[in-house]
């Protein structure tokens, strides 16, 4: 086959668009994770992803996504789309969008064949569109599956990156091939990202308190994304005539922290069990915990901390109000009967409208005890993962006040 005569232009690469192509995806039948996982990582490498979206096995639809995304973004990534039926259409469509005429790759129908026949597979001809190329593509290696991605280079430098559907195969393909390629072009250079994992606020709050002008500017970019578990605020920057993106995202978290005093928990990927660990390990503290109405969900979300010394959890026969009424007892006695510093005992109760929790902790030997009171709008499984969540953040001050 005839490569390109042309060689790209150099060309960092610091915006994106995820596309995921097929009909299953867009009448329900599956998900698309691929879109999340692949939009994490290039967001963490300073990639502003413009988009992640699913689109139906139809040509004309996924081409003209191509050619939209090659005006606007400098990388296009998709997943899916790449099997040996004629609704395996990525291919087709990026060779439209490009204006070429797709061919059967030597190296990769030997490939495929020899893959067939140590499986003891019939090698059918249909299974010969795997094997195909533009001049402007280079295959990407599949181990773990028989379709082969595409890498299709532009001559202005934009990138897209053809990945087949399933995760198993997705995944290494792009963490062993792509993303190292892709770092050798320049991938999110001169953006750099931190991300301050926020709590006790809401994402509105959060938006009114650092108001439009600092949401809507393009350098540094400010962005809130609500987890199930806490509230980010990803700040990223560029270097500006002459004024390096450390400094640019510095002055910017330091307004960010000043505005949210009192709100900003960790940063980065910190779970609650890490946040929770570090303050137990400063404070030179070990700590159990008791809890009923909850399913365990304070003993799920702690269970790997080190400095956990026992999770007791009351069964649906042990009244919640009973155990309200001397949760700071029960929080005394998870301390002492299990030789730690430490005891939290959390009542939860799903009242129907509401999660109503009491949060006890107590330091025996210190003489501290405190109660929280707290109403969470949220119900049922995630009410009491929300619950296990609030407990964990009261222990982190207790420690911090105790260490």
């Amino acid at each position: 086959m005839t490569r390109p005569s042309f060689e790209p232009e150099p060309r960092p690469i610091r915006t994106a668009r995820l596309l995921a192509v097929g009909s299953e995806l867009t009448t329900g039948e599956t998900r698309d994770t691929n879109g999340g996982e692949l939009g994490r990582a290039l967001s963490e490498a300073g990639v502003t992803v413009r988009g992640i979206a699913a689109l139906p096995d139809d040509l004309e639809l996924v081409t003209a996504a191509f050619r939209v995304a090659l005006e606007e973004v400098d990388l296009v990534v998709t997943t899916g789309g790449l099997g040996p039926t004629p609704d395996d259409l990525t291919r087709e469509a990026i060779a439209a969008a490009v204006g070429e005429t797709v061919a059967i790759d030597p190296g990769l129908e030997a490939w495929l064949r020899n893959l067939f026949e140590r499986r003891g597979m019939t090698f059918l001809d249909v299974n010969l569109k795997q094997a195909w190329l533009i001049p402007s593509a280079t295959s990407i290696p599949n181990h773990n599956g028989t379709a082969p991605g595409w890498w299709v280079d532009r001559p202005d430098g934009r990138v897209v990156v053809l990945l087949p559907g399933p995760p198993r195969e997705m995944r290494p393909m792009w963490s062993a091939w792509v993303e190292r390629r892709l770092r050798k072009r320049g991938l999110g250079e001169g953006r750099i990202a931190k991300t301050l994992r926020t709590y006790g606020i809401g994402e509105s709050t959060v938006a009114h308190l650092l108001g439009d002008e600092m949401l809507r500017r393009p350098n540094p970019m400010v962005a809130t994304y609500a987890r199930a578990d806490w509230l980010d605020i990803r700040i990223s920057a560029v270097e500006e005539e002459g004024r390096p993106a450390e400094a640019i995202l510095a002055d910017a978290e330091a307004v960010v922290r000043s505005t949210l005093e009192g709100f900003v928990w960790a940063e980065g990927e910190t779970t609650w069990g890490e946040l929770l660990d570090q303050a137990a390990t400063a404070a030179g503290l070990r700590f159990a915990t008791v809890e009923a109405g909850t399913h365990g969900a304070l003993g799920t979300l702690l269970g790997e901390v080190p400095s956990l010394v026992s999770a007791t959890l009351y069964g649906p026969a042990v009244p919640i109000a009973t155990l309200e009424d001397r949760l700071d007892a029960a929080a005394a006695e998870a301390a002492t009967g299990s030789s730690a510093d430490v005891g939290v005992a959390l009542a939860a109760e799903d009242t129907g409208k509401e999660t109503r929790l009491r949060v006890a902790i107590a330091a025996p030997e210190r003489g501290y005890a405190r109660i929280h009171d707290l109403r969470l709008f949220q119900r049922g499984g995630h009410g009491r993962f929300r619950a296990a969540i609030a407990a964990t953040a009261y222990l982190v001050e207790a420690l911090r006040e105790l260490g």
